[in-house]
């Protein structure tokens, strides 16, 4: 059997989740007691200068694993349509995979004090929301699509968490390190308007009413 590229894909932005976790937050006390423990072994020298490279470009790595992980997402989708692979485990996987990407990030931020806890709580709570609408019209048998406003959602987030995770570096490189927080706040808004957009197509085209 032809292995389902698309579903490969999905599965590396998962397994992609608990590395960029790693990588954010591990204290910067680690890496100085890494090389510590380190000055004694064979090719310590190599490993210290790579431990130090890693430490001082720790932000970078982490954009650039958020970004590729944040990439099979829309690659995914655009394969499973080229080749004809979309699978009912793809369909489930891959919102599930989105959101413990994004849910992930926003928490490390938090966990770093670089994002506002209550803009992350709005931000994943519009997710469990917006997920249980379209869980209970696709029950009732109505399909709510992906609007335009939920696709802007993503691309929001998306900058907002790479502005983010590099506020420091930003900082170090010109005092751009406001770009996070402003980027935050329109990931904030646009996800807010999504939720509302996604409520109004709940109510226009399956109520709130009983169903038999």
């Amino acid at each position: 059997m032809r292995p389902n590229l698309p579903n490969t894909l999905t599965l590396l932005r998962i397994f992609l989740v608990p590395l960029l976790v790693v990588v954010l937050l591990t204290p910067p006390w680690a890496f100085a007691w890494v090389r510590f423990q380190l000055q004694d072994v064979q090719y310590a020298s190599w490993v210290a200068h790579l431990v130090a490279f890693f430490s001082r470009w720790r932000e970078v790595i982490a954009v650039v694993i958020f970004l590729v992980a944040a990439g099979t997402d829309w690659l995914d989708g655009y394969l499973a349509r080229a080749r004809g692979e979309v699978t009912s485990l793809g369909q489930l996987l891959d919102p599930i995979a989105d959101k413990l990407l994004t849910a992930s990030a926003f928490i490390s931020l938090v966990e770093l004090r670089l994002a506002p806890a209550w803009m992350v709580v709005v931000i994943i709570a519009r997710e469990f929301a917006v997920t249980g609408l379209r869980s209970v019209a696709a029950v009732r048998g109505v399909v709510i699509p992906a609007s335009r406003w939920g696709k802007l959602k993503t691309t929001t987030q998306v900058v907002a968490i790479a502005l983010m995770i590099l506020t420091n570096t930003l900082e170090r490189w010109g005092r751009f390190g406001f770009l996070g927080v402003a980027s935050l706040w329109v990931a904030m808004l646009v996800t807010v308007a999504s939720a509302a957009d996604y409520c109004l197509q709940f109510v226009r085209r399956v109520g709130f009413e009983e169903a038999p």
